[in-house]
């Protein structure tokens, strides 16, 4: 009996031990006050480190299309659509696709690009509703997006998804009928 006694002492001193714990990280955490509440996080950004590894910056005047931050890429989350210049050397890039569904912000595609025109920047909100949304074309988005100043949010991306297309398009004319054949005289 005694065993059981000891037993049951020990099991109500530890979880009451584990809820002293509970109970003040708890009352803690109310004492500290909301993360979006100290930094304003919506309206204001809030402040990263300098070597903070965000979504991709590009810059598509200065590619060359030479694949070589694709071939570096790990997961292969890179896609470059490119065709041959035809006034002079090298590549005319049509298409800089990432997917940010796969890629890990591991920064091995920065360091092979010999123009610089790739490199870490320092958003680190891009959300979206479907996966569709997480593939960033760079191509089809303003330069001042992709590469100044401005800061490349969800908006502007689900922006340069759009595709303009005409509201009703005319059917093909069905093809005509054959003329009937006279009928023979009797």
């Amino acid at each position: 009996m005694q065993v059981w006694f000891r037993n049951v002492r020990l099991a109500i001193s530890t979880i009451s031990a584990g809820m002293y714990v509970t109970l003040m990280t708890m009352v803690h955490t109310f004492r500290r006050g909301a993360f979006a509440a100290h930094f304003a996080y919506p309206e204001l950004p809030v402040p990263i480190k300098p070597r903070y590894r965000g979504f991709h910056r590009f810059d598509l005047t200065t590619c060359i299309g030479c694949d070589k931050c694709a071939k570096a890429c790990p997961v292969d989350c890179i896609y470059i659509e490119k065709e041959k210049n035809t006034q002079g050397k090298g590549f005319l890039v049509k298409g800089f696709k990432i997917d940010y569904t796969k890629c890990m912000f591991c920064s091995l595609c920065v360091d092979p690009c010999p123009v610089d025109c790739i490199f870490m920047g320092s958003t680190h909100d891009l959300s979206c509703f479907t996966r569709d949304g997480c593939v960033v074309d760079y191509a089809k988005l303003p330069l001042e997006v992709s590469w100044g100043q401005a800061t490349l949010n969800p908006t502007s991306v689900y922006e340069s998804k759009k595709i303009a297309l005409p509201v009703w398009v005319k059917p093909p004319d069905p093809p005509k009928a054959a003329a009937p054949a006279p009928a023979p005289a009797a």
